[in-house]
């Protein structure tokens, strides 16, 4: 009697997390701007050394993700944090300083955008804010033309490399049908049918 009843106690506890949507509910997708900045293509920062202003630089990154400093040359920028990029810089800079002291601050933010195209009034790519939606950047591009579906296909590259296709429809947005915004994230292509 016991052994039956510790195995069904046993169940209970595991199936407990799945009964209460803990198990199986995925992670929420996070909104731009709600973890760490991470660099990207023009983006403009300063590297600042303490005590050796010969080596002090501002410069964007390039398209191609990379920097160019005195003693170092190029270096990848795109995709680490201004902390990451500090870390790397006074590693590098080891063999010619003795204890680099390196700051990076990040002078402007241009890397995060998105493309808005199809039957949008001005079709471009524009610069996004921290949570922007997809409404957010309808908007940037002059609103719907009087041809529009409303439906629209967002191709976004995944965390694994691949390219996803998502598909919305802006009626159920601006009605308020979906609970959550749609947040877009930089590099997405919206297209508006």
């Amino acid at each position: 009697m016991r052994s039956i009843l510790f195995a069904l106690v046993s169940v209970c506890i595991v199936l407990m997390p799945t009964a209460y949507g803990q198990a199986t509910k995925p992670a929420a997708p996070r909104a731009y701007g709600d973890g760490e900045f991470h660099l990207g293509p023009d983006d403009v920062i300063e590297v600042s050394i303490y005590q050796d202003k010969e080596l002090d630089r501002t410069v964007p990154v390039r398209p191609d993700g990379k920097i160019s400093l005195p003693l170092i040359g190029e270096m990848t920028a795109s995709g680490k944090t201004a902390t990451e990029l500090q870390k790397e810089i006074a590693q590098k800079l080891k063999q010619f300083v003795a204890e680099p002291n390196v700051t990076v601050v990040v002078k402007e933010i241009n890397s995060p955008k998105v493309s808005v195209i199809g039957e949008v009034k001005n079709p471009n790519m524009y610069k996004i804010k921290d949570k922007a939606t997809l409404l957010d950047a309808i908007a940037l591009a002059g609103g719907l033309t009087e041809y529009s579906k409303k439906k629209v296909v967002i191709s976004r590259v995944g965390p694994n490399g691949q390219t996803e296709f998502i598909r919305l429809n802006i009626d159920d947005l601006m009605k308020g049908k979906k609970p959550d915004p749609f947040y877009v994230l930089p590099y997405d292509k919206i297209v508006i049918q």
